[in-house]
């Protein structure tokens, strides 16, 4: 088992959204009412982590798991496609409380519910990929 070490950073990284409250549904009513700013802060460093592991990347070239190289090309700018995707993803966000990774994590944390979600974001990512083509991007 090669890539155990995958594995292991997901369950940490699980373990840390649970830690951090990042999960919490009253956490993510509180971001989305302005009420506080500890999902705010976690969503800002997650960005900053993510703005340096790209520099790393470009930096040092590294590759895949598979030593392919990592291709990071721009994505266009889509001001329609992104505002209606991004009003869409935030009314699924605040009507179940969580986006797409945690949705595992309330799963490994015994939520059982939140299997419906789960299932609703799988049917939502089939009905795109059916009707992708006739989508304005």
């Amino acid at each position: 088992m090669k890539n155990i070490k995958y594995i292991l950073l997901g369950f940490y990284f699980g373990v840390v959204l649970v830690k951090s409250e990042a999960i919490s549904w009253y956490r993510i009513v509180e971001m989305f009412h302005f009420q506080s700013f500890h999902l705010f802060g976690v969503i800002g460093s997650a960005v900053v982590t993510g703005i340096i592991s790209v520099l790393i990347i470009k930096g040092v070239h590294l590759t895949t798991i598979k030593d392919e190289p990592i291709d990071l090309k721009p994505k266009p700018f889509l001001p329609k496609a992104n505002f209606f995707g991004g009003i869409l993803f935030g009314l699924g966000w605040a009507l179940v409380g969580a986006c797409t990774a945690p949705l595992f994590v309330h799963l490994g944390a015994g939520n059982y519910i939140i299997i419906i979600p789960i299932l609703a974001a799988f049917l939502g990512t089939l009905v795109y990929g059916i009707v992708k083509e006739k989508l304005p991007h």
